[in-house]
This record gives structure tokens, sequence and C-alpha cells, in this order.
């Protein structure tokens, strides 16, 4: 389930984005009840943009942003006190690294669904129901 941490160069000292790729997996999994699941951890994948600064806008004007968009299917991240707590604790984790010196209204989360049936592990295109199965034996 891989997520894309974008950030806007500065907003976290260099350094830091592997803490901050840690932390939100670690939030995710613990938010899901997945902690320790042996099938889905490594399946939390990742990847970091950093944006120049000066490319990176709101409004059409020049900011300093930090955008946290995961993929999952359609039955992660869908119980609304889930979605909560863990965009809570994203927002915390980029405002915390950055010393506080990111405004939190410019630290935006934000969830992909996929299509049941348009997921895969270990190269095999699997169904929710195949998926489930899959991280309850893990």
């Amino acid at each position: 389930m891989p997520l894309t941490l974008t950030l806007t160069e500065g907003v976290l000292p260099v350094g830091k984005e592997k803490e901050a790729v840690q932390l939100i997996t670690d939030s995710f999994l613990k938010n899901h009840g997945l902690t320790g699941n042996n099938v889905m951890t490594p399946n939390i994948t990742a990847n970091v943009h950093i944006v120049s600064k000066g490319l990176s806008f709101s409004g059409g004007e020049e900011f300093s942003g930090a955008w946290a968009e995961w993929k999952v299917p359609s039955f992660a991240l869908a119980d609304k006190a889930v979605i909560k707590q863990h965009f809570n604790e994203v927002t915390e984790i980029i405002r915390q690294l950055s010393s506080g010196k990111q405004p939190i209204d410019n630290i935006y989360v934000n969830v992909v669904h996929t299509v049941d049936g348009g997921w895969n592990l270990d190269g095999i295109a699997m169904t929710n129901e195949e998926l489930g199965e899959a991280i309850s034996k893990g």
C-alpha cells in the first residue's frame, strides 16, 4: 500500500524524511490493528518527493507544503474514526519533525481507494476478500 510523501524543500530538515516515513507507516499499521503483521508490514511501501522551493503553490501563489497520499484497497482507511486518527497523527508527525515550523494548514493528507480486485500482493491480483484472507495470516 504505497504512501507518497511530497515535501517542499526545507519543510523537513534533510535526513528526517526516513523518520517521517517510518512514523507514518507505524501509524497506519497501528490504526488498523496490524502492528507486527508479517503480511501487511512489508507491503507498506513509500516514496518521497522533494519539490524545489518555488515549485509548490496554493491558490496560485508559492508556498511550502507537505502532502501524504495513500493508495489503498477500498477497505483500508475506510472507517471514519481510523481516518481521523491517522490523518491527525500524520499531520502531527510532519509538524513535529519540522520543529513546529510547518503550519498544520499547509499539511495535507488524503487517500485514494482502488476498485475491488485492483490490488496485488506477490504479483497476484486479489479481490478485497482475498487480500483480507492473506492479511489475516500475517
